[in-house]
């Protein structure tokens, strides 16, 4: 379902991109779509609401709103080049995320993770050079999604909490909504006013465009929510090999629901990178299996 929901939400929200350029916007939606969902779920007690607190806030508020800056960057990139490239280059996560670890958290990072680093920031660079859709706006805003998801995972260590995922995702969205808005506004509202919905409206249809957003936004709150709730009952290393294969899933589907183009180099450069994450994923697991074998 993980997999399902995923390839569908890229799929559908780079169709929505093709007549409908506006990610702030867009990434907007996901949001709400999501935010109702989790109210609607209350409403009916599955789940029941846990009960939050200022301090629960304070905890969380880094979180969303590093989830919330990760995920509009993603989508800018996601509207201006090909969704295969652009999960391309999230595949450089891992890459960041060892780097915060070693230098803001003062953790050792073993050699031989580094070492697994290598193919992924060699197999990026290729794919970068030769990319027929590369182009900076793209590219940028794929690393910065990065550098948020890498801060986001280090602050949700630091929020652990005794809420259930369902719970904490829930809320965790709604900051987010409230984070996103303003930039929405600044950065397309006038746009959207004057041109963006009419011309939308225009292409595909009144019908069309709002079935879209709803689905797309549906898509990615309950993607987002089975990831949450799958990765809290598998094993590091099952989690590890899911990520990557969950990747190498939606750059396939893409590639052939696009016709997208890619040169030779592109397809080896992302080859390698995809290889190289794998070698990371598992040997990052295996360390973590090795420490709570020694902590029990």
């Amino acid at each position: 379902m993980w997999y399902f929901l995923n390839v569908i939400f890229n799929i559908l929200n780079k169709k929505i991109y093709n007549y409908f350029p506006y990610p702030y916007f867009v990434s907007l939606i996901h949001l709400v779509v999501g935010v109702v969902y989790c109210l609607i779920s209350w409403s009916v007690g599955l789940p029941k609401r846990a009960p939050i607190n200022g301090t629960l806030l304070k905890l969380l508020f880094p979180v969303a709103l590093c989830h919330g800056i990760g995920h509009i960057t993603s989508n800018v990139s996601f509207a201006a080049v090909a969704v295969s490239f652009a999960h391309t280059i999230k595949a450089l996560e891992p890459f960041f995320s060892a780097a915060a670890t070693q230098f803001i958290l003062g953790q050792q990072v073993p050699f031989s993770l580094w070492l697994s680093l290598a193919p992924v920031v060699i197999g990026v660079s290729m794919a970068s050079l030769t990319e027929l859709s590369f182009n900076w706006t793209g590219f940028i805003n794929a690393m910065i999604s990065n550098i948020s998801f890498t801060y986001r995972s280090i602050y949700s260590k630091k929020a652990m909490t005794d809420m259930d995922s369902t719970n904490v995702y829930a809320y965790i969205s709604i900051i987010a909504l409230i984070v996103c808005i303003p930039p929405a506004l600044i950065f397309e509202g006038p746009k959207l006013m004057q041109h963006g919905f009419s011309d939308a409206i225009a292409k595909v249809g009144l019908t069309k465009f709002v079935s879209d957003l709803f689905l797309v936004g549906l898509f990615y709150h309950l993607y987002n929510q089975i990831a949450t709730n799958t990765l809290e009952r598998v094993a590091p290393l099952t989690h590890a090999v899911g990520n990557v294969l969950k990747r190498v899933f939606v750059i396939g589907f893409s590639i052939i629901v696009f016709g997208n183009k890619i040169s030779t180099q592109t397809g080896i450069g992302t080859s390698i990178a995809i290889a190289g994450v794998a070698m990371y994923s598992y040997i990052k697991a295996k360390i973590e299996e090795e420490k709570r074998k020694k902590s029990a």
